[in-house]
């Protein structure tokens, strides 16, 4: 999938191994790494591993996506699609999100 970022210091958060260790500490940092290599792996959304907790967000989240990194932080991202592709029940069809945009990296329980 492709990955783009919101900032560049998102994008340098997550590229550069010395920054996210000072942000993030080692076991989120290795964490991160593992799940950006999987995200970017996965040619969809659909495709992304099971292990990783891709879950919709609700609330003030609503539209986005997380994935699980060291608890209890998780990594959040929106498909980057201009229509989104939805399945006749009305749900996003995952299949077909070939990119997504990093948002934040956060606690938000």
């Amino acid at each position: 999938m492709q990955i783009i970022f919101t900032t560049k210091k998102m994008q340098k958060a997550c590229s550069s191994e010395r920054e996210m260790l000072r942000i993030y500490g080692d076991s989120c940092s290795k964490k991160l790494k593992q799940r950006l290599a999987e995200l970017e792996a996965a040619e969809n959304m659909g495709m992304i591993p099971p292990f990783a907790r891709c879950h919709p967000l609700t609330g003030k989240l609503n539209g986005k996506y997380a994935v699980d990194l060291a608890h209890p932080y998780r990594l959040i991202f929106e498909p980057d699609c201009e229509e989104l592709p939805l399945k006749a029940d009305g749900g996003l069809d995952l299949n077909k999100v070939t990119s997504i945009i990093i948002k934040d990296i956060t606690d938000y329980h």
